[in-house]
């Protein structure tokens, strides 16, 4: 995870002394773009000949492995059935992660309903939790210190989460969202002020929720895509 390391001296200089043709090196990390991701460390920058590779979501066969694999390894004690592997896997949208999020919190409400296996029931029950903010704390500290103790900002936040995809501007940006598309729908939701509702959302001491693109007005993408799910999940 080359972002969080805070202190990278030296690290150019052992990459560059151990690659060879037959050991080479990948940086990975989460940035904006390529720059971001080594601007902390610039004889790195130079060693990134062959650029970069953008790693798309977890196909759905790979999200179900994760379960397939929690069912083999609980054996007799616990097994998810088949649909709540589907429902996992559609409501994680392709983020390992969540799907290990979703997963646990199955076993836990398994384990408070003294249930051997995770059934529909089991995971409506997840769900449910998620929608009332009891099921992931993290998450739901990250979205009530987003909204404060404004109900506009809230209305906001889950109408910019709710945008279609096929709404942003650009084909090959997906995930970002634009600020207008969603004006008349909160206007119409008698959400008023909404410029001076944003600025919580980008504010770092808040999150940030959203990042601002500095070459395109009014179009943002959300610093987390996980909690981006998590919004649309949760109930108002």
């Amino acid at each position: 995870e080359f972002d969080v390391v805070a202190n990278k001296t030296g690290l150019g200089s052992l990459i560059k002394s151990l690659s060879s043709d037959t050991v080479k090196f990948g940086i990975c990390g989460v940035a904006r773009d390529l720059a971001g991701l080594v601007q902390d460390h610039a004889s790195v920058e130079r060693l990134l000949e062959e650029g970069a590779l953008h790693v798309r979501q977890m196909p759905a066969a790979e999200s179900r492995a994760i379960l397939y694999t929690a069912n083999d390894r609980f054996g007799s004690t616990l097994t998810f059935h088949e649909d709540v592997i589907e429902g996992i896997v559609k409501h994680s949208e392709g983020y390992p992660y969540l799907a290990q999020m979703f997963g646990k919190a199955c076993v836990n409400a398994a384990n408070r309903l003294d249930a051997t296996d995770v059934t529909r029931m089991v995971f409506e029950q997840v769900l449910d939790d998620i929608r009332q903010g009891t099921a992931f704390p993290t998450l739901e500290s990250q979205y009530q210190r987003a909204i404060g103790n404004s109900d506009h900002r809230q209305l906001l936040l889950h109408l910019l989460a709710e945008q279609p995809e096929e709404n942003t501007m650009f084909n090959d940006e997906v995930g970002r969202v634009v600020l207008k598309s969603v004006r008349a729908d909160a206007q119409g939701l008698g959400v008023e002020y909404i410029d001076q509702l944003m600025p919580r959302l980008v504010d770092s001491s808040y999150g940030p929720v959203l990042v601002r693109l500095e070459d395109r007005q009014g179009v943002y993408e959300f610093a987390n895509p996980v909690f981006r799910i998590y919004v649309k999940l949760r109930r108002i």
